[in-house]
């Protein structure tokens, strides 16, 4: 019925859970951070390690997607994908590169920008080697972003591949591996009431040192 249909601008939420102050934060995002994702485990977010990650191409045209954080070493966010999907392609034309982490049950956002680079072959070695052997055979069998008959395409591809590897040992393929976005800005965002919401924000200056700033909602 037209008076039952939804209203997309009435849809909001008051947020009440947490606050944010500059001493919260204190002066290592990276540690920060890392204390906000131990949260966001523990009170079980789904796929809490989940991000956006924005690229732009030739054309300085955004692209975005979800991918999987799966590590945080030298003020870096790893993730791993194809080098020749769509998004590894945009990395090698333009290395900058933003995140977005959304834990809605907590209320908060974490954003993070930077530039990209590839981790090293050893790195992405061992971690392809930690996976699963269908997350193995997956990447040889897909080719990322590429256009495909059909579905039957793609699991012809797989069982080809199975079949290949039948032997138990599946190489890592050279098409694939890790990237580590090294963070220059990292904001933290907390809901509040009244859309008054907390945002402390980090910049990293010439120095290598975190520059700490409280922005208005």
């Amino acid at each position: 019925m037209e008076g039952d249909k939804l209203n997309i601008a009435d849809i909001r939420t008051d947020y009440r859970l947490s606050a944010l102050d500059e001493e919260i934060a204190g002066d290592d995002p990276l540690l920060f951070f890392s204390k906000w994702f131990e949260e966001a485990i523990a009170s079980q977010v789904m796929e809490a390690n989940a991000m956006t990650l924005a690229t732009v191409d030739a054309d300085s045209k955004p692209h975005a997607r979800i991918v999987l954080l799966k590590g945080l070493e030298n003020k870096g966010f790893i993730f791993f994908t194809n080098y020749e999907s769509d998004k590894g392609k945009e990395l090698s034309i333009n290395p900058n590169a933003a995140l977005v982490f959304h834990w809605c049950e907590l209320e908060r956002q974490v954003r993070i920008e930077g530039v990209v680079e590839r981790i090293s072959e050893k790195d992405s070695d061992a971690y392809f080697h930690s996976r699963p052997d269908g997350s193995k055979i997956g990447a040889w069998a897909s080719p990322q972003s590429q256009p495909v008959s059909d579905r039957s395409a793609l699991e012809y591809a797989y069982n080809n591949y199975v079949d290949k590897f039948s032997q138990g040992f599946i190489p890592r393929p050279g098409h694939w591996g890790g990237y580590i976005l090294k963070a220059s800005k990292i904001e933290f965002w907390q809901g509040r009431s009244s859309r008054l919401h907390d945002r402390i924000v980090f910049h990293l200056n010439v120095d290598g040192l975190w520059i700490k700033t409280r922005l208005a909602p």
